[in-house]
Order: structure tokens, then C-alpha cells, then sequence
């Protein structure tokens, strides 16, 4: 997985705020709060693994900017050549 500049900076901005919970969660761990310090342990891993394998920007920006395209520029050259077809006859 290549990740770009701004990939980057996400993955610090998650960092940032999912190592202090992991930290909590593993303190808690200790402190024998089994339950408490491994849920909090998964949702400080799934901070950080969510928005890179499933929230990628760039598929959502694409699913964005192709629902707001007209009919006519979403669907291509298909429509365009059957339109030609029926000028001509």
C-alpha cells in the first residue's frame, strides 16, 4: 500500500488521537479492567485501520464528483453514439 501526502497526514491525525487511547487502554489492562481495556484497545486500533483499508478519500471523492455529473456525462460515449445513429437514418 503506497501512501501519498495527504494519505500521510491522515494516518498521523489518526495516530494522534488513537496512541493516547491505546495508552489508557493498555494502563487499564494493567490495572486488571480486562473488559474495559480491550474494548477501548480495538476501537484505538480501528481508528487508525478503518479510514486507510475502507474510508479511502479518493473512492469517495470519485462516488461524490460521478453522482453530481448529468446523465449524459456519467454515462460516456455509449449514449453519444447511439444519438449519431438515430440523426443519420
Amino acid at each position: 500500500m503506497a501512501l501519498g501526502v495527504m494519505d500521510m497526514i491522515g494516518l498521523a491525525a489518526s495516530l494522534v488521537f488513537a496512541l493516547p487511547l491505546a495508552n489508557y487502554a493498555v494502563i487499564r489492562l494493567a490495572a486488571g479492567e480486562v473488559a474495559l481495556g480491550a474494548g477501548l484497545l480495538v476501537v484505538a486500533v480501528a481508528m487508525v485501520v478503518l479510514p486507510q483499508y475502507f474510508l479511502d478519500p479518493g473512492r469517495i471523492l470519485r462516488g461524490l464528483l460521478s453522482g453530481l455529473l448529468p446523465q449524459q456525462l456519467r454515462s460516456g460515449d455509449d449514449d453519444a453514439g447511439s444519438e449519431g445513429d438515430s440523426v443519420e437514418k
